[in-house]
């Protein structure tokens, strides 16, 4: 994950938006600061993307890993499930 997502007093940029004049009148009515709102919308759709793109990236490694499991057990027992 690039570091500027998880810091908070990362440098700031100046950018234009186009947001919807229904939306932006409701975040001024309610006193919400439309630039920090943005970023923590940008913010989370990038995590999600992030997300997608780590699945896309493992999905046939994970697919083996399940098979394996689904053959031989887990190669470890935990100590939780020993008495089981």
């Amino acid at each position: 994950m690039p570091a500027s997502i998880s810091k908070p007093g990362a440098k700031r940029r100046s950018v234009n938006l186009t947001i919807r004049k229904d939306v932006i009148e409701t975040a001024k009515a309610l006193k919400l600061n439309a630039s920090k709102a943005a970023e923590a919308g940008i913010t989370q759709a990038i995590r999600e993307a992030q997300g997608e793109q780590w699945l896309t990236e493992n999905r046939a490694a994970l697919a083996a890993h399940n098979k394996r499991i689904e053959r031989d057990g887990p190669l470890l027992t935990p100590d939780w499930a020993a008495g089981s």
